[in-house]
């Protein structure tokens, strides 16, 4: 049905976004901030903003810019080392897949941060390859990542598969051509996922949809 399949990672693949969520709140928490879980899923995972432009107003100083940034940014660094779990069915889905059809990782993600919570994963090797925030120009929802990621495989967009579990994320890869599985957990649900082409529980119902069922 398709000639490669690209995945998310945060959310697909890895169990983190909850890691940033907490992250965030504890560097908001320094600035005298409360982050709610629902400002957060509205402000970062469906709008694509900072969270961290909460603390900005006057007297807030370098704590409240890249001084605050930096504090999140070590605080999700130690979690993704201590905390950062793999997605429940992702590694037997991964295992039908491999060596059937191209794969690739295409994130937002910073490859310190991507390779911090891979170090003890064991899933790269099933792919290709990975595309980390560095690796491209605009981020989602731009089509950059993913016609980046289908340039470098030398596949055709259309002939291509994504799996996604953000609203961003479904139209990064529904604008670059791709057809998109999206799989929202439980903090981007209420998001808007009609250009998808399915909207899935969960990873397990992968293979018997692309009609990779039998081992």
């Amino acid at each position: 049905m398709f000639d490669g399949i690209f995945w998310d990672n945060d959310g697909v693949l890895m169990e983190t976004e909850h890691l940033y969520y907490q992250a965030n709140a504890e560097a908001l928490a320094l600035a005298g901030v409360e982050l709610t879980l629902e400002e957060f899923c509205r402000i970062s995972l469906r709008q694509g903003e900072s969270v961290l432009d909460l603390a900005a107003g006057p007297g807030q100083g370098e704590q409240g810019g890249n001084g605050l940034r930096r504090v999140r940014d070590e605080i999700y660094y130690r979690l993704l080392g201590e905390e950062a779990r793999v997605m429940p069915g992702v590694r037997d889905t991964l295992e039908r897949f491999h060596g059937r059809l191209p794969m690739a990782i295409v994130t937002s993600c910073q490859r310190g941060n991507f390779l911090r919570m891979h170090r003890e994963s064991g899933l790269l090797d099933y792919f290709d390859f990975v595309l980390t925030r560095e690796d491209y120009g605009a981020s989602k929802p731009d089509p950059e990542p993913y016609r980046t990621a289908c340039a470098r495989a030398g596949l055709d967009p259309r002939r291509c598969l994504a799996i996604e579990d953000s609203e961003r994320g479904v139209a990064s890869a529904s604008r670059a051509g791709l057809t998109v599985a999206a799989m929202p957990g439980e903090l981007n649900r209420g998001g808007d996922f009609t250009v998808a082409r399915w909207l899935l529980e969960g990873i397990h119902q992968l293979p018997a949809l692309l009609g990779f069922d039998q081992g």
